[in-house]
């Protein structure tokens, strides 16, 4: 156990220094921070003290150190659009960004799992077809024309949801939620479900074609032929095992939907951390572009281990296949 720990950890470390070294990159070949801060007014002088406050002028494996040991500490400069600490204002964005994503991610859970199992054990049905075939443009419709189409039939045609922003707010301490009031939860209502809907297709029909599988499996044979009941059959052996796959692609995905929540946060312009990155994108602002990028990054980590971890508790095969090869070795 200590080995796998260990091996996924190594990994991880691996995967987050590439990406700051390709964050790093970003500050050397993309756009001049000196000529954006200083603009076309600024004196040669000007610029080449700047550049020597900055430590432009250090050997580029100089700078790259600075730049991780800064990022380990989560400093990543000052935004050159807004001139303020970039930790500070990811900070900021970071709660709206959650809330959508866990708010997408639970949708998906609810309604995919059940949907997927009703349209394996009705598989023939009229309505279990009709699943399928939504889910097929679930999948396949971009999310921003999901988005649009969702703004233009209950916003303005219907009236019922705002299109845009995040409601009221309440703080507790520095976290900010939309939960504790009816305006927060009017307007998560519209971007959750567009960004949930591709991830209720996908959970729907991978957890119909586990379930599928594993109905067909010995051991739900013996236990038909000892006799149990088909709720016990379906929910307490088959749904367990169906759950195994659901609880890796789910925690993958989860991270997904942070990192491509981009789309819809710019089509509702909710106010998270995939707008700030789209408004630094459109100003060239490097270093919230490389703090979002292994903020992103690191969260991506963080889940896959915890799914590593998690599959490995679940899955008793994992734990035997590990402990032969330790005994080998």
């Amino acid at each position: 156990m200590f080995a796998f720990i260990l091996r996924r950890l190594i990994q991880a470390v691996g995967v987050m220094l590439a990406v700051a070294l390709l964050a790093f990159i970003l500050f050397q070949y993309v756009g001049d921070p000196v000529m954006i801060m200083l603009g076309q007014e600024g004196t040669p002088a000007e610029r080449e003290q700047l550049r020597q406050s900055l430590g432009l002028n250090d050997p580029v494996v100089v700078q790259f150190y600075h730049f991780l040991t800064n990022a380990i500490q989560g400093d990543f400069g000052l935004s050159l659009r807004q001139g303020q600490k970039v930790s500070l204002l990811l900070r900021e964005r970071l709660p709206a960004t959650l809330e959508l994503s866990i708010a997408a991610a639970l949708i998906a859970l609810v309604v995919g799992v059940p949907l997927g199992v009703y349209t394996a054990l009705k598989r023939h049905g009229k309505l279990s077809q009709a699943l399928l075939a939504f889910s097929l443009f679930g999948v396949s419709l971009p999310t921003f024309l999901i988005g649009i189409l969702l703004i233009l039939i209950f916003s303005v045609q219907l009236g019922w949801l705002p299109s845009y922003g995040r409601g009221d707010t309440i703080r507790l301490g520095w976290w900010s939620t939309g939960l504790f009031t009816a305006s927060g939860w009017h307007h998560l209502i519209l971007p959750a479900v567009t960004l949930s809907l591709f991830q209720v297709a996908l959970v729907m029909r991978l957890v119909r074609s586990e379930m599928l599988e594993v109905l067909r499996a010995d051991y739900i044979k013996f236990a038909r032929a000892r006799g149990l009941t088909k709720r016990a059959i379906h929910f307490g052996h088959a749904l367990k095992n169906t759950l195994v796959p659901v609880i890796t692609i789910m925690g993958l995905q989860l991270g997904g939907i942070i990192a491509f929540a981009i789309v819809t946060e710019t089509v509702f312009q909710w106010p998270g951390m995939g707008l700030l990155f789209i408004q630094a994108v459109q100003f060239a602002d490097i270093p919230v572009m490389a703090a979002y990028l292994c903020l992103i990054s690191l969260i991506f980590v963080v889940i896959n281990l915890t799914v590593d971890l998690l599959y490995f508790a679940v899955d008793p095969r994992l734990r035997v296949g590990l402990g032969k090869s330790g005994g080998g070795h």
